[in-house]
């Protein structure tokens, strides 16, 4: 049976991706230090130089939904609706 993997709190992958970003102990001194792989830390800091700018993101700027507006929506009942029309007037020409 293999063992179990461990899972990490995400307070603990920020300190130890904060700790390999001041560059003041080597990887391999972290992950001796740590218990945790080089190639992990190395992983948790690239995450973190990734997506650092997101911590100061304005939260209250107002999001693109991807849900469409109501303007999109009178636009496609109208085209559906002159489809149907369509449809309709073909069906009678063809009886």
């Amino acid at each position: 049976m293999s063992p179990k993997r461990k899972s990490y709190s995400a307070a603990f992958k920020a300190k130890v991706a904060l700790a390999a970003q001041q560059q003041n102990k080597t990887i391999s001194q972290l992950a001796a230090q740590f218990k945790v792989h080089p190639i992990v830390i190395s992983r948790w800091k690239a995450q973190l130089l990734a997506h650092a700018e997101q911590v100061f993101q304005d939260k209250r700027s107002k999001k693109k939904s991807d849900d469409p507006t109501h303007d999109e929506l009178y636009q496609e009942i109208g085209r559906l609706k002159v489809e149907l029309d369509w449809v309709k007037k073909k069906s009678e020409l063809l009886d």
